[in-house]
C-alpha cells in the first residue's frame, strides 16, 4: 500500500472510520505517516491531532479504542477507509458516531449475529443454546427452522404484533444457525437475492 501523504501539502491524509460490523460511518480524522504506521503496528486507530500537534490514539483517555479490522486506500491513494470495532461511543458527545446516524438496530446486525454464531461453533461453550443446537446436528437444526416457520405463520394470522415479531426473530436466528451449520453466510443469501433482482 503506497499512500500519497503529499497530496494535501501538510503530510496528512483523511481517514474515514467505519464500523466493521454495521458499516455505519463513525468519524473522520487525519493521519500522517507516523500515525498510519502506528495504527498498522498496534491495531488501534491513531490519528494526528491538528489541534494538539501530536499523535493521538482514539480512546487513549476514554478507553473507547477503535480496534482495526481492515485498512483500504481509495483509488488515488490519498484517503483511507478503516473498518474498526469500536470499544464504546466514538463521538466526544457520547454518541455512537460523529454523524447524524444511529449505530444501533442496523440491518448489518445480522452479520454480527452470525459472527457470534460462528464463534459458538468454533468454541462450543458449555451452557450455550447455540452449542446445544450444533451438538444435535443438522437434522435437528433444520427441524427447528421448520418449527419456527410454522409458529411465524400462526402468529401472522393473529393480531399480536409483538408475538409475530418475536417469532420472526426466532426464525431468523435459527436460520442463521442453519446457514452456519451448512458453512454458508447470510451474505451468500444476499448475493442470490441481488442476482435475482437484476
Amino acid at each position: 500500500m503506497q499512500l500519497d501523504f503529499s497530496k494535501l501539502g501538510n503530510g496528512l491524509l483523511p481517514a474515514i472510520i467505519q464500523d466493521a460490523r454495521t458499516n455505519v460511518v463513525l468519524m473522520l480524522g487525519f493521519m500522517n505517516e507516523e500515525a498510519f504506521k502506528k495504527t498498522k503496528k498496534e491495531g488501534k486507530v491513531t490519528f494526528y491531532s491538528r489541534t494538539k500537534n501530536r499523535l493521538w490514539t482514539k480512546g487513549e483517555e476514554s478507553g473507547n479504542f477503535l480496534e482495526v479490522v481492515s485498512i483500504l486506500p481509495d483509488c488515488d491513494n490519498d484517503t483511507i477507509l478503516i473498518k474498526a470495532n469500536p470499544a464504546g461511543p466514538v463521538c466526544h458527545t457520547g454518541n455512537d458516531t460523529c454523524f447524524a446516524e444511529i449505530n444501533k438496530g442496523n440491518i448489518e446486525f445480522l452479520v454480527h449475529l452470525q459472527d457470534v454464531i460462528d464463534q459458538r461453533l468454533q468454541e462450543m461453550p458449555e451452557g450455550s443454546y447455540t452449542t446445544s443446537l450444533f451438538e444435535k446436528g443438522i437434522n435437528k437444526i433444520a427441524q427447528k427452522v421448520g418449527e419456527e416457520a410454522v409458529e411465524t405463520v400462526i402468529e401472522a394470522k393473529d393480531h399480536n404484533d409483538d408475538l409475530f415479531l418475536n417469532e420472526v426473530a426466532d426464525l431468523t436466528y435459527h436460520l442463521l444457525v442453519l446457514l452456519t451449520a451448512k458453512s454458508y453466510r447470510i451474505e451468500d443469501v444476499v448475493k442470490v437475492l441481488q442476482e435475482r433482482h437484476k
